[in-house]
């Protein structure tokens, strides 16, 4: 199995306001008055990540002091939006005590916006080899997806994870290729930022205008083929749509640097963040937080957990022999003719992940001892057992997502792995 590396980034104020407002006729108000729902909403999105998908490399990106760049190029940036609720103005420095506590990085640098910051770090990370997904509701981070970088939308109201990848943009903006999605927002501008596009262009005229010229620029070279009104507003408002798509435009190359062991998610200061929770009354959150890294915590919970979960039956890819690692077992070998109208890895989606040591191995070994049935293979050298060595173990309990162990050269260190 090849390592994949993997890097979440969260974008912490689309999180922040999204877990606010999503509980805002419902607030969540302490005993001391304090209205906790960002805080909550917050903290409720960074577990969820991290149960869920365990990462080894992880950070949260703010904002801070706005773009210098887009407001210098248009006054009106954001101006649109409201001011920032007091409940979350107080939130953000509580939520970068928790980070500080979890020892999760959170990166800001005055003058950028956490789009550019996660822009820049997804585009090296890539470079390095990594898996990257950007954790963010905002539609914006489409044109940054590519074919190891992702849009993660986290759950809302029972819906579940969305993860993003090239045929999802294509399908939500009309577009053949992700770096089209900064055409369309130019085009149809982004009431959200105060972006203004080509008046009169929605939606459906931009999905028009993206499959017929393919770019802002050739849509503006092509006006003889328009007609009437619309052919009058583009070429009389050509420089707003240009102006619209910078603007848009995420940057890449902002003055950040990835080093992945500086985004190792690593122990946390259980005692404080405890702290942190108990102040704010979050008591379940304290329990969350102590069942995700507390391991005797998960140990007690999976001998608790006697009741045997009924199977579920899964596609399993069997064949001379062997069984597959992610198929489920209990089900009979499939014919060619079957499997010639199955999907494959190449358009299934599928998490395969490298489990590096530290808290990455922790948090797998915990939610490892949690399952009832597992499959695995072990990878060797030879297939003679007796001169064979242990080169890794992969590990599945779960359709189409697998975890596999690198064991490091020479016995002695492996068997330190092991033990």
């Amino acid at each position: 199995m090849a390592d994949q590396k993997r890097l979440f980034l969260l974008d912490a104020y689309a999180l922040i306001f999204r877990g606010y407002y999503a509980l805002i006729k419902n607030p969540r108000i302490n005993s001391k008055g304090m209205d906790t729902s960002a805080i909550m909403g917050f903290v409720n999105s960074l577990f969820d990540v991290i149960k869920r998908e365990k990462p080894d490399h992880l950070a949260v990106c703010f904002d801070k002091d706005g773009s210098a760049e887009r407001t210098e190029l248009f006054a009106e940036y954001k101006a649109n939006r409201l001011e920032t609720p007091d409940a979350i103005r107080v939130a953000i420095p509580i939520i970068q005590d928790i980070l500080k506590a979890m020892h999760i990085p959170c990166i800001e640098v005055s003058g950028l916006e956490a789009d550019d910051i996660i822009g820049t770090l997804a585009k090296q990370a890539e470079k390095e080899g990594y898996k990257v997904y950007m954790v963010t509701p905002d539609k914006d981070f489409g044109q940054l997806v590519s074919e190891n970088i992702f849009m993660y939308r986290p759950s809302r109201m029972g819906n579940g994870v969305e993860i993003w990848g090239i045929p999802e943009i294509q399908t939500r903006f009309g577009v053949e290729r992700p770096e089209q999605v900064i055409d369309y927002l130019g085009m149809m501008g982004d009431a959200s930022d105060n972006i203004p596009g080509l008046p009169g262009v929605g939606d459906k005229t931009a999905k028009k205008f993206i499959a017929e010229f393919g770019t802002l620029e050739g849509l503006l070279a092509n006006t003889d083929k328009l007609k009437g009104k619309m052919k009058e507003k583009v070429e009389e408002n050509a420089e707003l749509g240009r102006l619209s798509r910078k603007l848009a435009t995420i940057c890449v190359t902002c003055d950040v640097t990835f080093d992945a062991k500086d985004y190792e998610l690593s122990e946390p200061d259980s005692k404080e963040v405890q702290k942190i929770f108990e102040e704010l009354e979050f008591r379940r959150l304290k329990e969350q937080f102590l069942r995700i890294f507390s391991e005797e915590s998960d140990v007690a919970v999976a001998k608790a957990n006697s009741e045997e979960p009924k199977p579920k039956k899964e596609m399993q890819a069997a064949g001379s022999g062997q069984f597959s690692l992610f198929g489920s077992d209990g089900e009979s070998p499939a014919t060619l003719k079957e499997f010639s109208s199955r999907k494959t890895i190449d358009d299934v989606a599928h998490v395969y992940q490298s489990v590096s040591p530290g808290m990455g191995m922790k948090l797998f070994l915990q939610n490892l001892m949690k399952q009832t049935k597992v499959c695995f293979d072990t990878e060797t050298t030879s297939l003679n057992s007796l001169v064979a060595e242990l080169v890794g173990i992969a590990f599945s309990w779960e359709a189409h997502k697998g975890f596999y162990i690198p064991f490091p050269e020479g016995r002695e260190n492996a068997q330190k792995l092991i033990e």
